[in-house]
């Protein structure tokens, strides 16, 4: 029969059937299994789940000692002699006398490790003894306040009987050679397409007659978390699930509190606070300052926000690790080292839950470096930003994309927080500067405009990053099928650039006002501006379009009046490229190809220019271009099977051009597309 010796009833589990059958099969075969994760996770429940079943097969009984539990420092033995029955209520420890009493409240134990006491030998080899004899099972629970002392007591007790079997469960492991680690992460909130996870399960059995959607929400916002979920659904009793989800997708961190067997799982505050409590003063800075991170991060941008004078940027690395080894931070990407080639080499990534980044933006706030932390964060943004910049116009522009993809949450509340003030307003806009490419380029206009717009009009001053601000938008207005706002802007441009003699811009403003023209088919105009801005020689390679875009969309400008001039033209943007790699160049001169010979009846020569312009452009994005691109594959191949047959080419609206598309303009949010880095 199944015996617990400290008789508590057993909590159901939802959602662990993966986890759940690990354990117990480790459990059969290995001497110490240690379940570990994050705060709230549900170690506990699932330890003990594991152990009723096993107990129920195979008899037995289980003897646990919860670490937390009011067990003073060296006691950790005698308090295991004393769940297992062994006589004597005060027991000696080597060197200290541990009396086991009403168990005291919650206290955070002091930061920092702690030598484990001496135990004595004849005191272990008796436990050890014992519950070999009553087949009984140690569990030790929540060993993080203790670790060094768990791990030494393990150690010696299956040293004294290694048969014994013990089960911890911890946030980090023990770290002994036998230990077999069983991670527990957060429960999954779906498992495909329309099918809900354990997380829902888990909030539905507290909300009846909810619809589903609001309950996907709520688990969502909450990241699966097992004691999250428990808490919000106590909130039912005075809100409807609609405000429920509602106050869970808020930014703002989640204080629902509630009954619980212990203090620390009373609220989310109050379990994170415990491993707050056992970490090292640099970690716990750390951790405060990860907390204005958003989503994801490597190890550089870590370094970015949280070194100081009390944190050397040399530490930070092995703080990350120890953060992730303690459960505060989940390790996303490993890293991959790849040393023959420094492009391919990936850092690892890491990200902070929710729980714990709430509690850690408390600790930022009540440190009073909230304001300070907040502006290192837009900085080192702003130098992501410039760095994706150099590598589009370099030979690295597929680099540039999954770098921008990669840090997409953070440059999106680094582009949207509000800003401190005028200066931290301009750090803000020259992120969004930077990202020209992946507004005008990629297919982010609508959301580059967006960004502009409201941070123009944060930034009032002359300066050079906001006449390049203003040129952006109004070339963006100019894509968007917008000409009254891009005129307006381009002309507030053109002032800016002459005030501050500019040549590089006002060669911008003649490429915009050239896309402006091609876009309402007025060819006249669009050949002079276009020629006008080809021929300027940029002193800055780095930012906008330059001669060879130019040129290449004056070679789409002149495919159907002038085939030979078309031809030169894409020929000499190609020729005046500033790097093989410029797939954005390569796919704009090939559509200029393919337009020239389908005007001039060579279908079969502008369908292979179409396929090869639609596989660069792949490289880098842009839907509206991928879809015009599909549109005129579409059409060439009806033309070109007709010319095979004698028959005449189909209408079809063969001079259509991609920005012509006007259903396919993106509506999703700013970085929407399926990530690439991690």
């Amino acid at each position: 029969m199944s015996v617990w010796a400290d008789r508590r009833p057993l909590p159901e589990v939802v959602g662990r059937a993966v986890e759940h059958e690990q354990v117990c099969g480790l459990l059969d075969g290995s001497c110490l299994v240690t379940l570990t994760g994050a705060a709230g996770v549900g170690k506990s429940v699932l330890a003990r789940a594991v152990l009723d079943e096993h107990l129920a097969r195979h008899g037995g009984t289980v003897v646990r000692v919860g670490c937390w539990d009011g067990l003073a420092e060296g006691g950790l033995t005698d308090a295991l002699a004393e769940a297992a029955g062994l006589p004597a209520t005060a027991r000696r420890t080597g060197t200290q006398t541990v009396t086991r009493g009403a168990s005291r409240p919650y206290e955070p134990p002091r930061a920092g490790p702690r030598p484990p006491r001496p135990v004595g030998s004849a005191a272990v080899a008796a436990l050890a003894a014992h519950c070999a004899e009553q087949r009984a099972i140690l569990l030790l629970d929540d060993c993080d306040p203790l670790l060094d002392e768990c791990a030494q007591l393990v150690r010696r007790l299956l040293r004294a009987e290694p048969a014994l079997r013990v089960v911890a469960t911890s946030r980090r492991a023990l770290g002994l050679p036998v230990e077999r680690v069983v991670e527990i992460p957060p429960l999954p909130v779906t498992l495909g397409e329309g099918i809900a996870g354990p997380a829902v399960e888990l909030l539905a059995t507290r909300a009846e007659s909810a619809a589903p959607e609001l309950l996907v929400a709520v688990c969502e916002a909450l990241e699966g978390s097992p004691l999250a979920i428990a808490l919000a659904a106590r909130q039912l009793d005075r809100m409807s699930l609609p405000q429920l989800a509602a106050q869970v997708a808020a930014d703002g961190p989640l204080s629902y509190s509630g009954p619980a067997p212990t203090a620390r799982h009373t609220s989310l505050y109050a379990a994170h606070a415990a491993g707050y409590a056992l970490c090292s003063p640099t970690d716990r800075r750390v951790w405060a300052r990860l907390s204005v991170l958003p989503g994801d991060f490597d190890p550089w941008l870590a370094g970015c926000v949280c070194a100081s004078s009390d944190v050397p940027s040399p530490e930070i690395d092995a703080a990350l690790e120890r953060l992730r080894r303690a459960s505060v931070l989940e390790r996303v990407r490993e890293g991959n080292d790849a040393p023959r080639d420094a492009r391919a080499a990936l850092p690892p990534r890491y990200r902070l839950p929710r729980g714990a980044r709430d509690f850690g933006r408390a600790q930022l706030r009540e440190a009073g470096e909230e304001s300070a932390a907040l502006r290192r964060f837009r900085q080192a943004c702003a130098a992501l930003a410039a760095e994706a910049q150099i590598a589009w116009q370099g030979p690295d522009q597929q680099i540039a994309v999954c770098l921008v993809e990669d840090e997409q949450h953070n440059l999106d509340a680094a582009l949207t927080r509000p800003p401190q003030d005028a200066d931290d307003a301009l750090s803000a806009l020259e992120i969004a500067v930077s990202l020209w490419f992946q507004w005008g380029a990629c297919g982010y206009r609508r959301e580059g405009r967006a960004h502009l717009d409201r941070l123009l009009l944060l930034s009032r001053g002359d300066t050079p990053l906001r006449a390049r601000a203003l040129w952006l938008a109004g070339w963006l207005a100019a894509q968007e099928h917008a000409p009254g706002a891009a005129e307006t802007l381009l002309e507030q441009a053109w002032a800016a650039a002459v005030m501050h003699a500019d040549a590089d811009g006002l060669a911008r403003i003649a490429h915009a006002h050239g896309v402006l023209a091609l876009y309402r088919e007025d060819t006249g105009a669009a050949v002079a501006c276009l020629e006008e801005a080809a021929g300027h020689r940029s002193r800055d390679p780095w930012f906008g379009p330059g001669p060879a875009h130019s040129r290449a969309l004056l070679a789409i400008a002149l495919s159907a009046v002038d085939a030979e001039g078309a031809r030169a033209t894409a020929r000499r943007a190609w020729e005046s490229r500033r790097s093989d790699g410029d797939f954005w160049l390569y796919s704009t001169v090939l559509y200029a190809r393919a337009l020239t010979e389908r005007a001039h009846g060579r279908p079969d020569a502008a369908l292979r220019a179409c396929r090869k312009a639609l596989a660069a452009k792949k490289l880098v994005g842009d839907p509206l271009f991928i879809a015009g691109a599909h549109h005129m594959l579409d059409g060439l191949r009806r033309e070109a099977r007709a010319a095979r047959k004698g028959a005449p080419a189909p209408a079809d609206g063969g001079a259509t051009r991609w920005w012509q598309r006007g259903g396919s303009v993106r509506t999703a949010p700013f970085f929407s597309r399926l990530r690439t880095g991690s």
